[in-house]
């Protein structure tokens, strides 16, 4: 699976793919990575890719020539390019997404900077917008690299042990339920001790029980869904 990023700043980007996991699955032709700057587009002859914001306002905006003859350049050499822009006031990106869309063949996703992108290249080239929260970034590198890294999971051979994603959170619209590992007893905190016993039909129904208590007090609007 192909992942190209339209970004200012591509170095913020490619150190997040220089080891662990996605690293791997990189040097095993699972995901492939390259970058796009509008800055390399842009016709301006000052090289500027932002301009002041009409009907006033503050801050800059990204223009749409450098991002729309990006995109355009993109899709001419790959006709299976989906374009994905993220922004905070776009619908939330959730798991269900990530293993929808890992089942595409070639993702872009576009970063915007300043205080965004001109509504005209969004409305012309997004194929979808996503939101991974209630907040404000810098810019959409952090949010971009965040769905990147949680669609990649869901890649077929890029997780050592596919059977992971099936115990993950949100799988049963359910949190994960606690996990521990030896010792038994660490600083006075002991581990749950019917997971010592082997009885996995017992251990599966505590953690689904403790699934259901993290889940009622973190995320009380998911388990409203259960």
């Amino acid at each position: 699976m192909k992942f190209s990023f339209v970004t200012l700043f591509p170095n913020i980007i490619d150190g997040y793919f220089g080891d662990s996991i996605l690293r791997r699955a990189i040097d095993d032709d699972k995901i492939e990575i390259d970058f796009y700057n509008p800055r390399e587009f842009t016709t301006d002859k000052h090289n500027r890719v932002d301009a002041p914001m009409v009907g006033g306002g503050a801050g800059m905006l990204m223009t749409p020539q450098p991002l729309l003859d990006t995109i355009n350049s993109i899709k001419e050499s790959s006709e299976d390019a989906y374009v994905i822009f993220l922004s905070p006031v776009a619908k939330p990106f959730v798991q269900n997404d990530a293993k929808r869309l890992a089942k595409k063949s070639h993702i872009v996703f576009v970063s915007g900077r300043y205080e965004g992108i001109d509504e005209r290249v969004i409305e012309q080239s997004a194929d979808e917008l996503f939101s991974i929260g209630d907040f404000i970034l810098t810019g959409g590198e952090l949010a971009s690299m965040v769905v990147c890294d949680a669609i990649s999971r869901n890649v077929d051979g890029v997780l050592g042990n596919s059977d992971s994603l099936s115990i993950e959170s949100f799988e049963e619209s359910l949190l994960e339920a606690p996990s521990f590992t030896k010792p038994k007893i660490y600083e006075d905190e002991e581990v749950v001790s019917e997971f010592l016993k082997g009885n996995h039909s017992k251990i599966t129904d505590l953690k689904r029980g403790l699934a259901l208590c993290k889940t009622k007090y973190f995320r009380p609007d998911l388990y409203k869904k259960v």
